[in-house]
């Protein structure tokens, strides 16, 4: 029987293997509420948690996700048992609070969107979808997550001058932590800027793909594999918004050997645990407040505010000003919000682990 190395689905040698044999290592290539597939050396196989592994989580973040490494005890005849996740090398999340106010506090929770990917593909079409603060906010997603990110502006086919844009991208990318961060304009229809894409095609890599419902992301999958793995839905001609066409989180593996996980559209990205991918996004912003003269400066009316002074002189823009300050308090408010989170989580297992105790010492 042929079996199938998981190297070729990004398995790393680094990665710990069990010397039991009723564990083997899988990946995670699509998640439909509390059921699994997964990919293993006997190939696709549907999961699920085993019940003591399933008991013995408590955060999100600690569930399997769409990318992940697990172990699994192989079932020929049914679902097989994920017994264990393995440690990620990279994560992308979001505060599933969207952008709402203030008063949706309690509904915020952590939301996995893919993991254990190398590069992440930025995606925003070419025409009214076009939007630069939403793209900072990918960006500082991306750096953020692990993940080396790309700008990919789509439907290029539709636009008369499509250097405008990418013009605006590429200031976006040019005052974050690496100035390279590649604008590449495509479109899948024609087939036009697609060979750029292939640097980041190489078998074994994983992709995500982020951006709004409509911007091309299944019209692209579909190009790069040459045939359609998914429906391809029509964008209203009035503000060039779509429905979402990928409803759920899943991995592909395209005829080059490289991996993508596709993601349902998110319009806004409500960023979660992300001061260091702010910080990367905005490095040229920082770079210029660390020169105000007072550590506390607000900007405003001190002396010697180096903000100031970059605005006037135009090295900062007020609209990439704006953008920093609008990303800061929202990781201020949700870092609260998680802070309170993970004291109540900590609360509840210190109650739980009394409560075990307790009746143990009971049946002694």
């Amino acid at each position: 029987m042929f079996l199938i190395d998981l190297k070729d689905y990004g398995f790393l040698q680094t990665q710990p293997v069990k010397d039991n044999s009723g564990f083997i290592p899988a990946r995670v290539i699509e998640k439909r509420r509390e059921l699994f597939k997964v990919v293993c050396e006997h190939g696709e196989t549907g999961a699920e948690l085993k019940g003591s592994f399933y008991h013995t989580l408590t955060d999100e973040d600690e569930f399997p996700a769409v990318g992940d490494f697990v172990f699994i005890q192989y079932n020929r005849q049914g679902n097989s048992l994920i017994t264990e996740v393995l440690p990620r090398r990279s994560k992308f999340s979001r505060a599933n609070f969207s952008g709402h106010a203030e008063g949706y506090a309690k509904f915020i929770k952590e939301q996995i969107v893919a993991v254990n990917f190398d590069y992440v593909f930025i995606l925003s079409s070419l025409n009214h979808d076009f939007n630069t603060a939403r793209i900072s906010r990918y960006l500082s997603a991306s750096w953020q997550s692990g993940g080396f990110p790309v700008i990919v502006l789509t439907k290029a086919d539709l636009c008369d001058d499509p250097g405008v844009q990418a013009a605006q991208a590429r200031k976006l990318a040019q005052g974050t932590l690496n100035p390279n961060v590649p604008v590449i304009c495509i479109s899948s229809k024609t087939g036009s800027g697609i060979e750029e894409l292939e640097p980041f095609l190489e078998p074994g890599k994983t992709i995500v793909f982020l951006g709004s419902s409509g911007v091309g992301k299944s019209s692209l999958l579909n190009r790069l594999a040459g045939e359609d793995l998914m429906e391809v839905k029509t964008i209203r001609e009035d503000d060039s918004r779509g429905r979402h066409t990928t409803t759920h989180r899943q991995l592909f593996r395209l005829p080059s050997g490289a991996l993508i996980i596709d993601t349902p559209g998110m319009r806004e990205l409500g960023l979660w645990d992300s001061r260091e991918g702010i910080s990367a996004a905005f490095a040229e912003v920082e770079e210029i407040i660390a020169q105000c003269r007072f550590s506390d400066c607000t900007h405003q009316s001190e002396p010697d505010c180096a903000v100031r002074g970059a605005l006037e002189d135009g090295r900062i823009t007020p609209k990439q000003w704006k953008q920093y300050q609008v990303q800061q308090r929202e990781a201020a408010f949700v870092e609260g919000h998680s802070d309170f989170l993970r004291k109540k989580r900590e609360f509840q297992k210190s109650i739980a682990q009394f409560s075990r105790a307790r009746k143990k010492e009971a049946k002694n």
